[in-house]
């Protein structure tokens, strides 16, 4: 059987972990930062008028991910948006491990590049324990998405995990899966 790893775990293994031990100089090599999950969050305003909404973004998330998505719900109501408690209002879906790593390739090489007038990630957008958030305007930048069944147009929400401790650690550790970060 050939090589089933994703592309970027077999970066991290064969060239990441060491370039970071060298630059951050680690006494122990489990304090290596490493990603520890992704996840991918739509809000779907529009489920409060019309339910089917939802079906079709859980579907389009489903396919983007590879993995099923649950339904997040509303944890109080408000009137002024006609929201009552546990009424659908968005998707999410966590990625671990294997297709965390599919998901960042696919996210880097194909579906970054396809963005309208890109310049690169903010660099302002880590949370000072590690983690990065991003988010995406439009769906169909993914190749999966097939353009012609789409019936609006929907951001999404794109927070990666890492285990590092801080964000020039975190920073480095994506920059070495070829994030495109911006000047």
């Amino acid at each position: 059987m050939a090589n089933t790893q994703p592309r970027l775990r077999q970066k991290y293994e064969d060239t990441v972990r060491a370039s970071l031990n060298e630059k951050f100089g680690y006494k122990n090599t489990m304090e290596i930062p490493k990603l520890d999950k992704i996840v991918i969050n739509v809000g779907v305003g529009e489920a409060v008028s019309d339910k089917k909404k939802i079906d079709k973004v859980l579907n389009e998330i489903e396919v983007i991910a590879g993995q099923k998505p649950v339904v997040t719900r509303a944890s109080k109501s408000i009137a002024g948006f006609k929201l009552r408690e546990g009424m659908p209002i968005g998707v999410k879906v966590t990625l671990r491990s294997e297709r965390m790593y599919e998901f960042l390739d696919r996210l880097v090489t194909i579906a970054l590049p396809r963005v309208r007038d890109f310049r690169g990630l903010n660099e302002k957008s880590f949370d000072g324990h590690g983690n990065y958030a991003m988010g995406l305007k439009e769906q169909i930048v993914f190749p999966e998405v097939d353009y012609d069944k789409v019936d609006t147009i929907r951001g999404m929400d794109i927070v990666i995990c890492t285990t590092a401790k801080s964000d020039d650690e975190a920073r480095e550790l994506l920059r070495s899966f070829d994030m495109p970060f911006g000047q």
